[in-house]
């Protein structure tokens, strides 16, 4: 006999990212304001996407989500 749970139950894939910027260091010397601008407009879609960053350092990232 099979009993069925009225509990809800979430799932979801994970995913791991692990990114690394070309050129980060010559982009910081050219425009450190504008190119850490941009880095802040990836960090609200992590969130919206309930990822979460795992390490960051300079111009690597590891992400999971």
């Amino acid at each position: 006999m099979c009993v069925l749970s009225s509990e809800h139950v979430e799932r979801w894939h994970e995913a791991i990212l692990a990114a690394d910027v070309a050129g980060y260091s010559r982009l910081m010397g050219a425009d450190e304001e504008g190119t850490l601008s941009k880095k802040a407009l990836v960090d609200p879609k992590i969130v919206k996407h309930r990822g979460r960053i795992v390490k960051a350092t300079g111009a690597a990232v590891v992400m999971r989500g």
